[in-house]
């Protein structure tokens, strides 16, 4: 097999030149793509990066992989031709608000036009979202249109239960300052945790605090959109929204052990009948399976509970994952607004979630919540009654839903009732 072509003056960059000055510094909340300067994870030219990690979160070892087997040349660039995004996404205030987004590129979606001369000339400049339109073709959906629950029009929901939307997908792009104050600690005590937990895999992290940007090698996230995307800037408009954490065993393969594919149709349904009124839905779907925890730890802790003494039972639920994983939870919600935040979302009408922690970092974080939707009875499996009764004793979710008007308003902004 033929090598694959490797740049000869490719160099370990761990520390940085004394004498260097960084041709694309970046300005993180800067007005202006162009003034925040580009991101920059390529490793063609190792000179210019100016971040910490790779582009591809954790798909980057798959690329590594790929140049291993000589099916990828390491020093290729993508061509965006024709890439550019399907919908127009901002700029809202929210991209240059200090603090309001430090887990994602607000301007990740736009690199290929406002750097297109830099990328003509060789720059390896790449996207870190991406825009598109799509179909949502679910069984649920022809059933809930069976139903009567909804109906065809023809835009939103068409007479074969397809469902339209705008699909967004975002790699993790970390901003370090505001990553640590988020989480209440120094920006040098949280480079030292993560370079500890990556056993030394990102020597930067200690070596080069010039570099404050992060491109973790972590799932990333999708969003869907639906209605008529100018509804995004008329702050008029009444929007629902879904917030999910991922489940694969569950949205993907039906497990009835959870609630987490039926809530998440749940949220679907009415982000497209928000859609159909002439507001706005938002799914926001983040990659964190098994709470962050891992799928090999959470089926760990399925084992573990369903063979504990007495069977399953809620007064064990996070026991078990705490004596497995050492924590209940690892999703530390406080990163979930950004995602909101860059759609330039300051209320969620209708939030399709119990949640508290997901509650409480979105109030946190100055978006306001109206009303809050809970999964009906019926969609609960019998399977999930254990993990239902436990989050309910553990003060996890509010069991009972507060009305329109009933929560605290953060903002000072009127809120309106239906």
């Amino acid at each position: 097999m033929t090598a694959p072509n490797r740049p000869d003056h490719i160099r370990l960059t761990s520390h940085p030149d004394p004498e260097g000055k960084a041709r694309f510094p970046i300005q993180w909340d800067a007005p202006t793509a162009r003034e925040r300067g580009p991101v920059i994870g390529t490793v063609s030219k190792p000179g210019l990066r100016n971040v910490i990690g790779s582009h591809g979160g954790s798909y980057s070892v798959y690329r590594a992989l790929a140049v291993s087997a000589g099916a990828l040349d390491p020093i290729r660039r993508p061509d965006l031709t024709n890439t550019y995004p399907a919908a127009n996404i901002g700029p809202f205030p929210q991209w240059t608000e200090p603090e309001k987004i430090v887990s994602l590129d607000p301007w990740g979606h736009l690199v290929a036009d406002v750097y297109k001369q830099e990328i003509a000339e060789g720059l390896d400049i790449r996207p870190t979202i991406a825009i598109t339109r799509a179909r949502l073709d679910l069984i649920e959906i022809r059933e809930a249109l069976e139903a009567g629950r909804l109906k065809a029009d023809g835009h939103s929901i068409h007479e074969n239960g397809s469902v339209s939307v705008v699909k967004v997908a975002i790699d993790p792009v970390w901003y370090l300052p505001g990553i640590a104050q988020r989480f209440g600690t120094t920006e040098t005590t949280l480079r030292r945790t993560l370079f500890e937990q990556t056993s030394g895999m990102f020597p930067e992290l200690v070596t080069r605090p010039d570099l404050h940007v992060f491109l973790p090698p972590i799932g990333g996230i999708t969003v869907y959109l639906f209605g008529d995307m100018g509804r995004l800037t008329d702050p008029r408009t009444k929007f629902t929204c879904r917030v999910h954490d991922e489940c694969n065993g569950s949205d993907v393969f039906g497990s009835d052990i959870c609630t987490c594919r039926p809530y998440l149709i749940h949220g679907i349904e009415e982000c497209a009948r928000a859609a159909q009124q002439g507001e706005f839905g938002i799914i926001v779907y983040n990659r964190k399976e098994g709470r962050a925890l891992g799928e090999v730890t959470k089926f760990l802790v399925y084992n573990a509970r369903k063979r504990q003494e007495g069977g399953d039972a809620a007064a064990t639920y996070f026991e078990r994952t705490e004596c497995v994983a050492g924590v209940q939870d690892a999703r530390f919600q406080q990163l979930m607004p950004d995602a909101l935040h860059w759609l330039g979302i300051r209320h969620i009408d209708r939030f399709v979630s119990m949640s508290d922690m997901k509650h409480d970092a979105l109030v946190g974080q100055g978006i306001d919540i109206v009303e809050r939707i809970p999964i009906p009875p019926e969609l609960v499996p019998p399977d999930a009654h254990v993990e239902i009764e436990a989050k309910k004793a553990a003060g996890y979710y509010t069991p009972e839903p507060q009305k329109p008007g009933a929560l605290e308003n953060t903002s000072g902004r009127p809120l309106e009732k239906y």
